[in-house]
C-alpha cells in the first residue's frame, strides 16, 4: 500500500476479521456486519474478488481446513504484510480523527 492511501472498506474490514484469527469466506461477511453493527455488508463478489486481490498483493494467504469434514473449506489467513497494511490504515484513520476532533 503507498503512503497514505485509502484502503477501501472491504479490505479493512477483511483484513480486521482475519487478524482475529483465519476464517473462510461466509464467516468473515457475518463478522463483518456484526462488527458493524449491521452497518457494513460485503457481498459474495465483492468477497471473493478482494480475496484474490488482497492475495496478489500479498496481505492474504489461502490454507486448508483441519476441522473433520471440512477440510475442502478455503480458509484465509492475513500475513505479516497484511498486518502491516491494516495496521497503516488504522494508524490513517486515528490521524483523520484526530484531525477531525481539533476542528
Amino acid at each position: 500500500m503507498k503512503k497514505n492511501e485509502p484502503m477501501s472498506e472491504s479490505y479493512y474490514y477483511i483484513l480486521l476479521c482475519l487478524a482475529k484469527g483465519a476464517n473462510h469466506g461466509y464467516g468473515i461477511m457475518r463478522m463483518t456486519e456484526n462488527l458493524s453493527d449491521g452497518e457494513v455488508t460485503i457481498g459474495s463478489g465483492t468477497m471473493y474478488g478482494a480475496t484474490s486481490n488482497m492475495m496478489k498483493k500479498g496481505w492474504i494467504c489461502e490454507i486448508m481446513s483441519n476441522e473433520a469434514g471440512l477440510e475442502r473449506r478455503r480458509l484465509y489467513q492475513i500475513t505479516e504484510s497484511g498486518r502491516d497494511a491494516l495496521s497503516a490504515e488504522i494508524a490513517r484513520l486515528k490521524r483523520m480523527l484526530k484531525n477531525a476532533e481539533e476542528v
